[in-house]
């Protein structure tokens, strides 16, 4: 089977975008390289575009280095070198490494309080399996948490999740917020929000004070996959996919960015108007159907208690976003604080595995990206903090071992006992 790719720019380098196929793509013989793109930029403009190459991740550093991981098919690789850029392989086969990532996991036995057991950490899982362990899990609390449906995607899958609440009963305080998955191949993205889930769930249970804390000062508010078109699709055709589903009318384009659809910066820098694009934002704001349950069910907590935090969960740069990511020269008044706290955030979660995080406003610390869903939130729906967290891991990418699952959760939830007590 051919893979079939094109590449655009607007203004800096973009998004290499895969384009849809029918057939379940295997990434065999795909070799992933780092290249460092300093005073680079014209030379990639004028040479990627007569090659079949797949981004993966743009990476920015605080040392003013900006690299960007691509996906060199074999076919391809052999010219790739010879245009001689400074590179480092980050995998000699892309297929191998997806084979490592593990195959899908079996649904793990309940314990004697009905919760799913640590072993559902030890693997990725199909979509209907997350479904059901959000259902035990919320069953497993039934006092303290609901079940919770904020709207369907384009396929019509529900888009699903938990909330959970203290002493005080729901809504009775102001609003934490997470959504995972929102770019379908960032499967870490889910499996650590659950991670989350299960230690509220068990640590209340068990009367950790901590945790009575947390969730008796704010009501939980988790959507673990909110593209659950894209996602099933990554499980099931290509690893790699990141939009939505979404089919358009003049286009044989698939998917929208889900993280460039909302309103607020929408059209920006960061973003593009071209359907084939993997950053391609749709036409006008909230014309995704995920994106506009979600901005709808945003204000519906805003005008309600107010959202305290609100977390878009990413993969796989290692940062703390702060907004803004849309504009550059302009930041929230609280800034400074939010820089204070993630930045002692960043300590909590290094502790564990020495795992480094950075931090700051998007545009500043990893790209510019225009109608992202934490912008919305701080500038639309009034959160005191509207942040992306980029998980684990700049080694691995996307493709990230089952055996990583584990220690990425532990490290976030250590950053986020932080964070809860001290915002």
């Amino acid at each position: 089977m051919k893979l079939t790719t094109a590449i655009w720019f607007t203004g800096a380098l973009k998004a290499i975008v895969l384009a849809n196929q029918d057939d379940s793509i295997s990434f065999e013989g795909f070799k992933v390289y780092r290249i460092d793109t300093s005073d680079q930029i014209a030379d990639l403009k004028s040479t990627f575009a007569d090659l079949f190459i797949i981004e993966l991740n743009y990476n920015r550093h605080r040392d003013s280095l900006a690299t960007i991981d691509v996906a060199v098919p074999p076919e391809h690789v052999a010219v790739f070198d010879a245009l001689d850029f400074n590179t480092t392989i980050l995998s000699r086969n892309l297929g191998a490494d997806i084979a490592t990532e593990g195959s899908l996991g079996n649904y793990p036995e309940l314990d004697d309080d009905g919760v799913p057991g640590l072993s559902w950490f030890d693997s990725y899982h199909a979509y209907e399996d997350h479904v059901r362990y959000w259902a035990d899990l919320q069953a497993s609390f039934v006092n303290n948490s609901e079940l919770i449906q904020v709207g369907y995607s384009f396929e019509g899958r529900p888009i699903q999740g938990i909330h959970l609440w203290g002493s005080s009963g729901k809504n009775s305080k102001p609003a934490v917020f997470f959504n995972g998955n929102v770019h379908a191949r960032e499967w870490i993205t889910s499996i650590v929000v659950e991670y989350l889930l299960y230690q509220i769930v068990t640590g209340y249970n068990k009367k950790d004070t901590a945790i009575q804390a947390a969730l008796d000062n704010y009501d939980f508010y988790v959507l673990p996959v909110v593209n659950p078109d894209g996602f099933v699709y990554s499980q099931t055709t290509n690893r790699l996919w990141r939009k939505n589903r979404q089919t358009r009318d003049n286009t044989t384009a698939v998917g929208t960015d889900i993280n460039r659809n909302w309103s607020v910066g929408f059209g920006g820098d960061g973003s593009s108007s071209n359907p084939s694009s993997e950053t391609f934002s749709g036409y006008q704001p909230g014309d995704a159907p995920e994106t506009a349950a979600l901005m709808e069910f945003a204000q519906t907590l805003a005008v309600d208690k107010g959202i305290k935090l609100y977390i878009d969960w990413h993969s796989y740069a290692q940062v703390i976003l702060l907004s803004y990511g849309y504009i550059c020269d302009s930041f929230p008044k609280n800034i400074d604080r939010q820089i204070s706290l993630a930045g002692e955030t960043a300590v909590r979660i290094a502790q564990p595995y020495n795992t480094t995080f950075d931090y700051g406003p998007g545009c500043l610390v990893l790209y510019q990206s225009s109608g992202n869903g934490r912008d919305y939130m701080t500038d639309a729906a009034g959160a005191e903090f509207g942040w992306g967290i980029e998980l684990r891991s700049t080694s691995y990418g996307f493709v990230l071992p089952a055996d990583q699952i584990l220690p990425s959760s532990v490290e976030i939830w250590e950053g986020m006992k932080y964070l809860w007590a001290n915002m």
